[in-house]
């Protein structure tokens, strides 16, 4: 078995240095799909790899083939012109020499522009590079006392070090004029400072932007250790979302460390009529609530599995609210299969509700049930424990705090 093994092996190492380029058919990942075509150095040795990864909801090997590989070979030339690059202040770099920016150089485009192509008149691309300026001045030194410099040396300024106007157009993949630009504006609102000359830094006044909601959200620190540990048992990931408007918003999410996984972020919204965990949420309303959600919505098919029918919807949630628990597969999108149950506060309404996804090719809806049911409503019932005893020993009408959005 190991010398038939190890035969395969080199006929697709063999086959790779034919063609240029390997596939990989669920070889590492039930339901993972890779192309993968090599990088060289000017000596043209190989010196790494670069893919593009799909799963098998969406494509087989040879579509995947067809969509990725040519793009994907088309990159390798300013990929491989990046790596032969001089590294900014490596051997060969002028003294002082900053490196070119990268909104310009030949790694690529600007992100933002890539984004407005595809989304359209949607999408605020002045916005999304602004963004992106902010996130790129978090790399700045955080905050601290540090060693006093020595003899000869310059005094501490007592301010954080920065980052260099050329460092944000590298990180962000904007042109100088255009990062300088986003930089101004955030000076001018608060957001950066500078030390005068060529450094800039955030300002605490960033915490504005999200920090201080969700640091009082003290019903996450209750759920986080209780989901840490489901996620250890189970090897899935875990999230907690709450109603807000029609959508649900994460507030807490525990990833299990897989090759290819869900990119889901706290504050990550979806429509709450396609999701497991909306679902919990939604029939935990009562029934005028209900009603009323249902009675105005439009919804639409997010893949060929949603359920688009408001009447069909309202039976789902009269059984969710009945079995307290509810399994969607694959209707938020292709290959995601997911299973929730809800979280109550001390007063026993739903506050939040907690799931596991899965990905939809690893076993039938009644293996998932049947192997991830119990111990979710486990950690959902030890979430609650605590969160009554929390509630007993705050100040009488505090109770636990609620997840905004509840």
């Amino acid at each position: 078995m190991v010398g038939l093994t190890m035969l395969l092996f080199a006929r697709r190492v063999e086959a790779a240095g034919r063609d240029g380029w390997a596939p990989d058919d669920q070889l590492i990942e039930p339901g993972l799909l890779a192309v993968s075509v090599p990088l060289r150095d000017p000596a043209g040795r190989i010196v790494c790899a670069v893919n593009v990864v799909s799963h098998t909801s969406r494509h087989d090997i040879a579509s995947l083939g067809r969509t990725a590989l040519a793009a994907l070979r088309d990159l390798v030339p300013a990929m491989e012109a990046a790596l032969a690059a001089p590294a900014a202040g490596g051997p060969g770099t002028e003294p002082g020499a900053e490196p070119p920016p990268a909104g310009g150089g030949v790694v690529g485009e600007d992100p933002a522009r890539l984004a407005k192509r595809e989304m359209g008149a949607g999408f605020l691309q002045s916005l999304a590079r602004g963004l992106a300026v902010l996130r790129a001045l978090g790399s700045a030194a955080p905050p601290g006392p540090g060693p006093e410099p020595g003899p000869g040396l310059p005094a501490r300024s007592g301010l954080r070090q920065g980052v260099t106007l050329t460092a944000v157009a590298q990180a962000t993949g904007l042109a100088r004029a255009t990062a300088r630009r986003s930089l101004l504006t955030l000076l001018e609102l608060g957001y950066a400072e500078t030390d005068g000359e060529r450094l800039f830094r955030p300002t605490p006044r960033v915490l504005e932007l999200g920090h201080a909601p969700l640091a009082g959200l003290g019903f996450t620190d209750i759920a986080r250790p209780h989901m840490r540990e489901l996620v250890g048992a189970v090897h899935e990931s875990a999230s907690l979302a709450v109603l807000d408007g029609d959508d649900i918003r994460y507030v807490e999410r525990v990833p299990t460390v897989r090759i290819m996984s869900v990119n889901i972020t706290i504050g990550t919204r979806f429509p709450a009529y396609a999701t497991s965990l909306g679902r919990v949420l939604l029939a935990g309303l009562d029934p005028d609530a209900r009603a009323a959600y249902l009675a105005a919505l439009d919804p639409r098919p997010l893949t060929r599995h949603t359920l688009t029918s408001a009447p069909g919807l309202a039976r789902v949630l009269e059984g969710v609210a009945e079995s307290g628990y509810v399994l969607v597969d694959e209707e938020l999108e292709e290959g995601l299969r997911s299973l929730a149950v809800p979280v109550r506060d001390a007063d026993g309404r739903v506050a939040a509700a907690l799931n596991l996804a899965v990905h939809a090719g690893r076993g039938t809806p009644e293996d998932t049930l049947s192997t991830l049911l119990p111990p979710l409503r486990a950690a959902a019932a030890r979430v609650e424990a605590d969160l009554r005893t929390a509630s007993a020993h705050r100040p009488h009408g505090l109770g636990a705090r609620r997840p905004t959005g509840v």
